[in-house]
C-alpha cells in the first residue's frame, strides 16, 4: 500500500525509469555504446522518424522508439526522466556541456532582431557567447544587476527602444561569483508584461550555482531551467555535461534544434551522471554544511575584507527578502575579498594544499580560482569593476572534506598574504 505515496527524488535516483527486464535483469542501466538502433519492420521505421521529425504528433500511448544516438538513447532517456524529479518539469534534454544546453537554449528562443535582457554578472562563457557570438546574428542585449529594482528594469527596458522585440529574459541566480541574488517571479512578471499573445518572452535560469536541490525555478515562473552538469550534478570532476529542464512543448523544440546541432550528450556521459544522482542529495548536504562553517570562519578572519555567502546575508539587507522566499540552502559556493587585493590574493592561492587551485564547482573536492584572471577575465574591466569581480576576490567551492580540516589549510595560506 505505502507504494502509492509519491516517493521523493532521492528514493527514485536508484531506478526511476529503467525496468532491469529490459537488459537481462542488470540493476543498473547498461551503457549502450552504439551509434544506431535495430527497427522490426520498415513500418515501424517510417513511424519512429515521423514523430522524431515532427511530421506528425505521437498517437495515444504510441512512443518514440530508438533510432540513432544522436536524436536518442536509453542512457540518455534515463537521466532526462530522473532529472525531471528534483525540478518537478515535465520533459528534460541533456548536452555534451553546460554551455551547450544555454547556447542552444539562447538560438531556439532568440531570432535576428530580438532583444535579450540578461543578468549580471553572469558566468564568463555565457557573457562572452552573449556579447561576441549572438551579435554576429543580430541579436541585441541589455542587462541589469542585483540592485535594480522592478521599476528600473522596466525603465531599461522602455528606453532600449527595443520593448517589442523582447525574446528572452535570462538570469544567473545566485550569480556566478558574487551569490548576488534575482527575483524570479519578478523576472516572470515582467516577461508576461512584454508577452503577446503571437510573441511569448521566454525566461530562462541558470540553475547551476544551487544544484537540484537548493532552488526550483520553474516553481517560480521560469521556463527553462539550466544546469552545467559537470558541477553538482556530475559532482566527481570527471565529466562534463549540461541539462535544460522545462515543459514538453519547450522541451521538445529544444531537442530539435540539438538534434541539428548534434550537442547531445553521449551514452558514457549519460551513465556517469546517472551514477552520479544517486549520491546527490547527501554530497550536497555536506558541501552546504561545511561551506557554512567555511563563510563563518572567513567571516571573522582580519585579513579578509568580505564575504560573499548567501548563509551571511542580514535580515535588513533587501537580498535577504529573495533568499528565504526562493532558497531551501546557502548552498556550498563562498566567495571573498582578501585585504591586498591580486598579490595577497594570489599568494593565498598559491599556499593552498588540500584545496586544489582550478576552475569549476559542485564536486566532491574543494577548488579554489581567481575570478578576475580565469572564469572572467574576458567580461570587460569596467564590468567587472562594476560587478565587485576585482583582483581581490576568490571564488571557493566547498568539497565534502572535513571541515575543519579546509578551515586549518585556509588558516594557514592566509598566514602567507
Amino acid at each position: 500500500m505505502y507504494m502509492k505515496k509519491k516517493m521523493k527524488p532521492e528514493s527514485l535516483m536508484m531506478s526511476y525509469g529503467y525496468n532491469p527486464e529490459w537488459s537481462e535483469g542488470a540493476v543498473k542501466c547498461p551503457i549502450f555504446q552504439t551509434s544506431t538502433f535495430v527497427f522490426k519492420t520498415a513500418e515501424e521505421g517510417k513511424a519512429f522518424f515521423e514523430i522524431a521529425y515532427g511530421h506528425r504528433e505521437k498517437k495515444p500511448r504510441e512512443q518514440l522508439g530508438l533510432i540513432y544516438s544522436r536524436l536518442n538513447n536509453p542512457d540518455l532517456e534515463v537521466l532526462e526522466n530522473r532529472l525531471t524529479l528534483w525540478d518537478e518539469a515535465e520533459e528534460c534534454a541533456v548536452f555534451e556541456s553546460g554551455l551547450a544546453a544555454i547556447t542552444t537554449a539562447l538560438l531556439e528562443f532568440l531570432s535576428p532582431g530580438d532583444l535579450l535582457l540578461h543578468t549580471s554578472p553572469v558566468y564568463g562563457g555565457t557573457d562572452h557567447f552573449i556579447k561576441h557570438v549572438l551579435t554576429k546574428f543580430g541579436i541585441h542585449s541589455i542587462s541589469f544587476n542585483a540592485s535594480h529594482s522592478e521599476k528600473d528594469i522596466l525603465q531599461i527596458i522602455e528606453e532600449s527602444g527595443m520593448k517589442d522585440r523582447l525574446g528572452m529574459i535570462y538570469v544567473e541566480t545566485p550569480a556566478n561569483p558574487t551569490n548576488a541574488l534575482f527575483d524570479l517571479d519578478m523576472c516572470a512578471r515582467i516577461a508576461k508584461r512584454y508577452s503577446t499573445k503571437e510573441r511569448k518572452v521566454c525566461t530562462a535560469v541558470d540553475n547551476t550555482y544551487m544544484g537540484p536541490l537548493w532552488q526550483h525555478p520553474l516553481k517560480h515562473g521560469a521556463d527553462l531551467v539550466l544546469y552545467s552538469a559537470t558541477k553538482y550534478i556530475g559532482g566527481h570532476s570527471d565529466v562534463i555535461a549540461g541539462a535544460c529542464l522545462g515543459s514538453a512543448q519547450n522541451i521538445k523544440r529544444i531537442r530539435t534544434l540539438r538534434t541539428f546541432l548534434g550537442n547531445m550528450a553521449g551514452p558514457w556521459t549519460g551513465w556517469l551522471l546517472m551514477r552520479s544522482l544517486e549520491t546527490l542529495k547527501p554530497r550536497m548536504e555536506l558541501q552546504a554544511s561545511n561551506a557554512m562553517q567555511v563563510a563563518k570562519y572567513l567571516s571573522k578572519h582580519p585579513k579578509v575584507e568580505k564575504v560573499y555567502y548567501l548563509g551571511l546575508i542580514k535580515e535588513k539587507d533587501p537580498q535577504y527578502r529573495i533568499y528565504k522566499k526562493q532558497f531551501l540552502s546557502p548552498g556550498a559556493m563562498v566567495s571573498f575579498d582578501v585585504k591586498g587585493g591580486e598579490k595577497k590574493a594570489f599568494k593565498f592561492l598559491n599556499n593552498l594544499q588540500l584545496i586544489k587551485l582550478a576552475v569549476s564547482l559542485g564536486s566532491t573536492e574543494s577548488l579554489a580560482e581567481h575570478p578576475a584572471t580565469m572564469t572572467h577575465v574576458d567580461v570587460a574591466p569596467e564590468e567587472r569593476k562594476a560587478m565587485s569581480i576585482t583582483g581581490k576576490l576568490i571564488r571557493l567551492s566547498v568539497g565534502v572534506e572535513n571541515y575543519e580540516d579546509l578551515i586549518l589549510d585556509i588558516e594557514e595560506a592566509l598566514k602567507k598574504c
